[in-house]
């Protein structure tokens, strides 16, 4: 995800039965997991174009976290409104609105005001210190969830490198505030993604599903061929039960439409 001054982004559970009863029922498939995209993925597209694509791959959930429906970039409403009756149009529902920072409490309500109007239950983003616990109270009023974004930048230390700092600032919040865990940042800070999924777990909001070539980097390559085991992170889903948005992102200059295509093949194949 992309942050405020950057040009480019560097941007619930299932209960099973015991007992003699659950021994005599079929056995039955294990849930597939829920994959979609992160449309920053297709920032080089209109969102016209984004949506034939979109159709194309018979996606049905996103995550909007196109750079100019992010908070810095001062959005109209207007653009939410359109974009939702595209969507709309088009069979996508929204899941999830990633906002970039909250700083204020100007922030907080646009937020909420921008998520509503997309249709989205759950906001991204990197707040910190003491608007989190505004966050916590307005989102709980307003049904909404709020998943804590972790981040590489190389060179700087960011509040949300590591699970433990993601848990740290989740200590004392209710359940409405939880993680958008990214793996392919955790595997540029050097954190194992599966480790960090499976410390997140309970507080899993949604997973950005993707692979970098190296540590301390962030180059893209295709889903399997970096370092953020997405085989064994899609494994580690399935053991959670994880019911979220698993969105596929690749970030990427140029035309990314058959590596996308490949991308969505190689993670609905793991689901």
């Amino acid at each position: 995800m992309i942050r405020e001054g950057a040009i480019t982004r560097r941007s619930f559970v299932k209960t099973v039965a015991g007992g003699l009863a659950a021994t005599a029922l079929p056995l039955r498939a294990a849930a597939k997991l829920n994959v979609g995209i992160g449309t920053y993925s297709y920032h080089n597209l209109s969102m016209d174009e984004m949506i034939v694509q979109l159709n194309a791959l018979q996606v049905e959930e996103i995550e909007m976290s196109r750079g100019e429906f992010m908070l810095m970039n001062h959005p109209a409403e207007e653009m939410f409104r359109s974009t939702r009756s595209k969507l709309d149009r088009a069979a996508i529902r929204c899941a999830s609105y990633y906002t970039a920072t909250i700083k204020e409490d100007q922030d907080l309500e646009k937020a909420v005001r921008f998520a509503r109007l997309l249709g989205s239950s759950n906001v991204t983003g990197d707040a910190t210190g003491s608007i989190l616990n505004r966050i916590d109270r307005r989102f709980t009023h307003e049904q909404l969830t709020f998943g804590i974004h972790n981040h590489y930048f190389k060179g700087e230390k960011f509040a949300y490198e590591s699970p433990e700092d993601v848990l740290s600032a989740l200590a004392g919040l209710s359940k409405t505030v939880g993680a958008t865990a990214d793996v392919g940042h955790f595997a540029s800070c050097g954190h194992d993604p599966v480790d960090a999924v499976r410390k997140l777990g309970a507080r899993l909001m949604l997973v950005h599903l993707k692979d970098i070539q190296a540590v301390d980097g962030e180059v893209n390559v295709l889903l399997g061929k970096g370092i953020s085991k997405i085989s064994a992170v899609m494994q580690e889903l399935h053991r959670q039960d994880f019911a979220g948005l698993v969105a596929v992102e690749y970030e990427k200059e140029g035309d990314v439409n058959e590596d996308m295509r490949r991308d969505v093949e190689f993670a609905r194949k793991l689901a």
